[in-house]
């Protein structure tokens, strides 16, 4: 077995992984002590649950806190802890914590679990990713709880400000709000400084990703320390953060069907909903009540998503500022992708380029499926589908009225949303088989 298991792919082991947490999850949601009703969930069900909390996404086909017990939610927040940090990532933090060695290729998993730069240096990485995390989750956790206590009580409160600091951070969207009203999220919180602030900042932080919070803790505020790929991500980041945030507070916000929410509410309307189509999934308004645009507008962030080494799913932001730059390079007439003083080798271009082409198209084949299969509109099942495989959570209330196979794609695209293109395609093509020459080069003509 162990013979076995030292020629599979490291790929290999981080799908299986995310699978086989996945199954365990679906098992234990299934049992009666999960549900509040104490009956047997529906294997399908338990299955897309723990496939949505697993990948952080937060679709959901019954709500959250009516249905489940204490025991499923915590099953639920437990999958969604271990599937943000990355199943391989707790698995060494466990050995880490038992004093076991961390030998090479265990070190060589790691990286390809995190999409970590390099080997060297895996270690201490993990163990400020555990630091960060915790610290992060907890002091959220804190901070909601002095909202929520003096609503909901002291022991109910606190698990409350728990669940919901763990979900925002890892980006999975999943709530216990609908004691209020189901799969009503944190619309009571529309106008709300302290939630709203606190959920955004943990949505933020989660989809930075570790690597650029390890390099902007080190460099502190000085900009050009900073590695390109942190500098890339802050920038994308900031620019797909304020421009939806402008859109939505200077024509969204404005029509008449927000006209009861004060102006204190639609700036942080505005603000929420920026920032979490960046596949955190908590919603402050009714989404159904968008307009056209402003829909298609978060279908593009949800594809995006967050950047690379972090909580959220999403094609990254990275791999959308290489395709903007290499236009750029294209419109200048140079033969080489610069920025920030750097050149981009071209093996990074044609990556960005295969992921976001095969999220696109799984994307777009997903929607289809779906459409034909259930008769929706096609616009309601774009926003669903690009939700699930960017792992988002966001809805416009059509996924709890979808047939089993219907949810079985959501599931598929939920999945590789968060293992993640490259990964996908490594462990398809384990092996690279080097081309014995180069063939003739002949041009062809564009456009």
């Amino acid at each position: 077995m162990q013979k076995r298991l030292r020629h599979i792919a490291p790929a290999q082991i981080v799908l299986g992984s995310f699978v086989l947490l996945i199954l365990a999850g679906a098992l234990l949601l299934m049992l009666p002590i999960s549900s509040q009703s104490r009956q047997f969930t529906p294997f399908i069900d338990a299955l897309f649950t723990a496939t949505s909390a697993t990948c952080v996404t937060g679709l959901v086909v019954v709500d959250t806190a009516t249905y489940w017990s204490v025991f499923g939610q915590a099953v639920i927040l437990l999958l969604i802890q271990i599937g943000g940090m990355g199943v391989v990532t707790m698995a060494v933090i466990v050995s880490l914590l038992s004093g076991r060695r961390i030998g090479f290729r265990q070190r060589y998993v790691m990286q390809e679990s995190i999409s970590a730069p390099q080997v060297g240096g895996i270690v201490r990485l993990t163990g400020f990713i555990l630091r960060f995390t915790l610290t992060m989750e907890l002091i959220s956790a804190v901070l909601l709880a002095i909202r929520f206590i003096p609503e909901f009580g002291p022991l109910k409160g606190a698990w409350y400000g728990l669940f919901h600091s763990v979900s925002a951070f890892c980006n999975a969207g999943f709530d216990l709000m609908g004691v209020r009203a189901p799969f009503s999220s944190l619309v009571a919180y529309t106008g709300d400084w302290l939630v709203n602030l606190v959920i955004m900042v943990l949505i933020v932080s989660g989809g930075i990703g570790f690597f650029a919070w390890s390099d902007i803790l080190h460099n502190k505020f000085h900009f050009h320390a900073y590695r390109l790929q942190t500098k890339l991500v802050l920038v994308t980041t900031g620019l797909l953060l304020v421009l939806p945030a402008l859109y939505l507070f200077l024509y969204e916000f404005n029509q008449t069907a927000w006209q009861d929410l004060t102006l204190g509410e639609r700036v942080w309307a505005a603000l929420f909903q920026s920032v979490t189509p960046r596949t955190a999934g908590f919603n402050t308004v009714d989404l159904t009540l968008l307009h056209p645009v402003t829909i298609m507008m978060m279908i593009f962030l949800m594809l995006t998503g967050g950047s690379p080494g972090s909580t959220a799913g999403g094609f990254k932001t990275t791999s959308l500022a290489i395709v903007f730059l290499t236009v750029r390079a294209v419109y200048a007439k140079r033969d080489g992708v610069n920025t920030f003083g750097r050149r981009i080798p071209q093996d990074v271009l044609r990556s960005a380029v295969a992921i976001i082409v095969m999220y696109i198209m799984l994307f777009v084949a997903g929607s289809v499926a779906i459409t034909l299969i259930e008769g929706l509109p096609l616009s309601m099942v774009l926003f669903e589908c690009a939700s699930a495989i960017g792992t988002v959570g966001l809805t416009l209330g059509c996924t709890t009225s979808l047939g089993p196979i219907s949810q079985i794609i959501l599931i598929l695209l939920m999945y590789f949303g968060r293992v993640g293109g490259l990964t996908m395609i490594y462990a398809l093509v384990s092996g690279h088989i080097p081309a014995p020459s180069q063939l003739p080069q002949e041009r062809i003509t564009i456009g």
